[in-house]
């Protein structure tokens, strides 16, 4: 059967910033072919400059600068520039906390509060070149930590409030971050999740903090070190509203962020300033084709990359109205979201396909409770949307009158690379659709040769991009070998392809031993790492098996050391360890417990065997590698011992 193809209104497109795939492959064809020019122009007019570049690019492979010699910085082009350009009453965030207290925060009084924050920063001796952790709940005064350490120029990173304190320590000491801006907790599903507790655990064993400041949100009574912590409100007091932002250069990091990598430790993935800016700003203009007008809602939370680039730099770059949610999606009921969507008349809406499937889940009753007559755009985020789940957003949500936007991207990336312009290209459920301009992809084979149509193979991006990564914090040797040694002086995404006869690109996931849960990216690595720190557990292997709400489950093999262990007790106390070590949403569903694992001859455990049993029961792959078959018969014999 043909893909059913849906293409954009004739109202859409009259009133688009691309209209039509002419204006998009006009757009596109200017960058491939005079790419300086193409993002040099696009600079000029977009961003606000201290100083202007001498060049627009430098590459020398894998290292690349983009407006080079150029000084801006990212809060003033994110909120002082709307001062004066009749935005600066309009509102930057729509607030809603679960518990349903609310704000709305204009340009005037983001560019307040901002500056103020600046200055308590700048009185604990804060300075161009520190770093801090944030580790926050989804508060207005997330964004406002990023955006004063940005006016500073203090390179910040963002710890998601999921994380345990033991991944949280992990990350301010890779750092060095000599303060961690965080609160006392915040609101999910009704309770409490606490926040200073973790962090104190965590800054016992990191030399580095010098200051932790509070934010009040839950007002739960919490211990404060003296010398050490500070409610962010008592040092709020006696500031001043004025703090002028400093130039940085243009590859400065504005922040690093962490995200798993293929061996325990949590690669630092740092991006600069200029290129980064420029490019979330005009991918919010192509892909959301954002308009002043827009109500504009992506329902992420800011800890992860999609909440840095599209509700934080990207969104105030472009002098948007955004929502900004605080809780969780159902509660307390399944129309929570519908519910804000239509209290605030949201016009876009960004999510994931892990919450699409859990609101299919719930049934469609709860979205018809609800006027959603003011969406125009939908999009997805996070992994490839299946095309089940697609038809039943853009129907039930968008009313079947919504395109919808499947982007793909990643936290190296900085900002959409594979997405449908709205007003330029019709649809195909569970295709990401075309490259945006600038952006040069490839699906090659093992050696790097271009495959035929309609094969699939490994996704790479043939040429350097203003929002890339620069490197992986304090390891340039691991950048180059991780993502550009694969396939020498292109990009290695680590995810699967194929392109069909119209040229439409289908991404089909993860290639290596990397874990998509609810839109979490987790490396079987990192969580092997903690299975194994477990007293009882000699060795582990983790792999992911489909699921149709979380995308994917982590289901985790493992061998006991000798022990009089009770398996029902052990499961329970092993997703309780994984817990505490990563966090709750690592917690693993199934753990089989197995005299062995599947190896190869040289020792190297062979998860994809793992996968099939998982997914199937049964191995059809390649065994010829293995050194023990009756391990591999043992296990496909076993069925989940769900903990």
């Amino acid at each position: 059967m043909a893909d059913r193809l849906y293409p954009p209104s004739e109202e859409f497109v009259r009133h688009a910033h691309v209209q039509g795939m002419e204006g998009y492959r006009a757009l596109y064809e200017r960058a491939k072919e005079q790419p300086e020019e193409f993002w040099g122009e696009l600079a000029e007019k977009e961003l606000d400059w201290f100083e202007k570049w001498s060049h627009v690019f430098e590459w020398n492979p894998p290292f690349a600068k983009w407006f080079v010699g150029a000084k801006l910085n990212a809060s003033y082009n994110c909120i002082d520039r709307h001062l004066t350009n009749g935005r600066k009453d309009k509102p930057a965030f729509l607030w809603e906390g679960e518990p349903g207290d609310q704000r709305v925060i204009t340009y005037q009084e983001l560019h307040r509060l901002v500056c103020r924050f600046a200055n308590v920063l700048k009185g604990r001796g804060l300075q161009t070149g520190d770093r801090a952790i944030i580790y926050m709940p989804m508060v207005p005064e997330l964004p406002v930590a990023m955006l004063a350490c940005a006016r500073l120029g203090v390179t910040h990173s963002v710890v998601f409030g999921g994380f345990s304190s033991e991944a949280l320590k992990a990350r301010i000491q890779d750092l060095a971050a000599a303060v961690v801006i965080t609160a006392d907790g915040g609101w999910r599903r009704g309770k409490e999740v606490r926040l200073k507790p973790a962090v104190d655990e965590a800054v016992a064993e990191c030399p580095s903090v010098k200051n932790v400041i509070v934010y009040q949100r839950t007002g739960s009574d919490i211990p404060m070190q003296d010398g050490r912590d500070h409610w962010w409100h008592e040092l709020d007091k006696d500031v001043s509203d004025d703090c002028p932002a400093v130039p940085v250069d243009s590859e400065h990091p504005l922040y690093v962020l962490y995200t798993s990598g293929t061996t325990g430790k949590p690669k630092g993935i740092q991006h600069s300033t200029g290129g980064y800016l420029l490019q979330v700003r005009m991918t919010m203009k192509w892909v959301f084709d954002l308009h002043d007008e827009d109500i504009y809602w992506c329902a992420a939370d800011v800890g992860w990359v999609t909440g840095h680039s599209y509700i934080v730099y990207g969104p105030l770059a472009a002098g948007a109205t955004s929502i900004m949610y605080e809780g969780a999606p159902d509660f307390p009921a399944p129309d929570r979201f519908w519910q804000i969507a239509a209290k605030y008349r949201a016009s876009i809406f960004y999510t994931s396909p892990t919450a699409i499937r859990a609101f299919i889940k719930h049934g469609d009753q709860w979205p018809a409770k609800h006027d959603l007559s003011s969406l125009r755009l939908l999009g997805s985020v996070g992994e490839p949307i299946n095309p089940s789940a697609w038809e039943w957003y853009h129907k039930t949500i968008g009313g079947e009158r919504c395109p919808i936007v499947d982007t793909w991207w990643q936290t190296e990336t900085g900002s959409i690379m594979i997405s449908p312009m709205p007003g330029a290209a019709p649809l195909k459920p569970g295709s990401g659709t075309f490259p945006m301009p600038g952006i040069l992809p490839e699906i090659v084979d093992l050696e790097g040769n271009p495959v035929e149509q309609g094969r699939e193979g490994f996704l790479i991006l043939k040429r350097p991009w203003p929002s890339m990564l620069r490197t992986i914090w304090g390891d340039p040797k691991r950048y180059a070998d991780q993502y550009w040694s694969r396939v020498p002086g292109c990009y290695f995404t680590g995810d699967a392809a194929r392109q069909d006869a119209d040229g439409y690109i289908w991404v089909l996931g993860r290639v290596d031993d990397v874990m998509n849960v609810s839109g979490h990216r987790l490396s079987t690595m990192e969580l092997e790492s903690a299975l194994v720190r477990h007293p009882a557990v000699a060795e582990a292997a983790v792999v992911g098996k489909p699921h149709e709400i979380t995308g994917q489950a982590v289901v985790a093999f493992v061998t006991l050391k000798q022990g009089d262990w009770k398996p029902e007790e052990l499961a329970e106390d092993l997703r309780k360890w994984v817990a505490k070590e990563i966090g709750s949403f690592a917690k693993p569903e199934s753990i089989r417990f197995s005299d062995g694992l599947p190896k190869t001859r040289s020792g190297k455990i062979m998860r994809r065997l793992l996968r099939e049993i998982v997914t199937n029961n049964t191995v059809a792959g390649d065994v010829t590698t293995l050194e023990d078959l009756g391990v591999l018969t043992t296990l496909a014999a076993q069925h989940d011992d769900e903990a």
